[in-house]
């Protein structure tokens, strides 16, 4: 029995799981932790890395390094993803993270992050035709997937963090702001030629804004219930839904944000960014379905890893 960790260095917050690998392939997760470190924050159109964000994620992988060190036969895969790769310091973050925790930190393409998170949600969902859509915090992964395939895929340079810093959607949010913030990203969508392509499947959500956007949709169906949330894998919204929810937290400044039922008071601050891609999207789409998943890059490594292994063994 093998174990394998990966710990994924995300843009707003730092995760890492462990799961236990069988010798036929068959894997399951025996351990989940998640901190929320925004190493994005403040990075600017300088895309500069700060001192105090980078100090918090070390000190978070250091906390996961006793972890997964405690695990048997522990193999251990650390990747990053949106921040790292845009930091124009990045090889002074990589080699701090090498000095004072050990790992040698992989800097995944955006290519290859749609990629993986295709493995992922394929694996489990089994959707022949739709839209997957990944919103992190410096960037959204999109991925047509047709026939099972996936026939085209990008990485876009804008997330839930950095929309937000860039045009002022954390506490209330201006009208002018907002339209500022819709312009762009429908201008990034326009420039993708294949979205033509996706005008009629259901959407597939990853990413921290798009579970915060479940969490918010169990919690207000399960209201007074004291365990509302079940798990969000395969759960379905209407994109009337999605808007209702949109607009109630445009109504909203930052602090009544933070007591909305689902909503993680930390992330009250970028959930209006982080929805924005979703939103322009739908607003093109007259499937109008959207479906969670929680396999997204995480799983698709490990789908890739176990694939190589049988390989070697055949």
């Amino acid at each position: 029995m093998e174990n394998l960790a990966i710990v994924d260095l995300g843009s707003n917050s730092t995760r890492m799981a462990i799961s236990e690998i069988a010798p036929d392939g068959r894997f399951h997760e025996i351990k989940r932790v998640k901190e929320n470190t925004r190493l994005s924050e403040g990075m600017g159109r300088e895309k500069i890395l700060q001192e105090a964000a980078m100090d918090r994620t070390i000190a978070a992988l250091k906390r996961f390094k006793r972890i997964y060190s405690s695990s048997p036969h522990a193999q251990v895969r650390a990747i990053s993803t949106a921040a790292v790769r845009q930091a124009k310091n990045r090889q002074e973050f990589l080699d701090r993270v090498k000095n004072e925790v050990g790992i040698n930190l992989q800097v995944l393409s955006g290519k290859k992050e749609a990629y993986y998170d295709y493995l992922g949600v394929i694996r489990t969902l089994k959707l022949n035709h739709c839209l997957i859509l990944d919103v992190g915090g410096a960037s959204c992964e999109l991925v047509l997937v047709q026939q099972l395939r996936a026939r085209d895929l990008i990485s876009l340079p804008i997330g839930a963090v950095n929309i937000s810093e860039q045009f002022h959607l954390g506490g209330y949010v201006r009208a002018a702001d907002l339209f500022r913030a819709q312009v762009m990203v429908n201008e990034r969508l326009t420039k993708i030629p294949w979205l033509r392509y996706a005008t009629r499947v259901p959407i597939v959500l990853l990413g921290g804004a798009n579970r915060t956007l479940a969490r918010m949709s169990q919690a207000y169906h399960h209201r007074g219930n004291r365990h509302p949330y079940g798990s969000i894998h395969g759960y379905q919204l209407t994109s009337r839904v999605v808007f209702a929810t949109y607009r109630e937290l445009l109504n909203k400044n930052l602090n009544q944000r933070k007591r909305m039922p689902g909503l993680e008071p930390e992330r009250a601050d970028i959930i209006i960014g982080g929805m924005l891609p979703l939103v322009s999207l739908l607003q093109r789409n007259s499937d109008g379905r959207v479906i969670f998943s929680e396999s997204g890059v995480r799983e698709g490594i490990i789908t890739e890893y176990v694939n190589q292994r049988k390989k070697r063994h055949d």
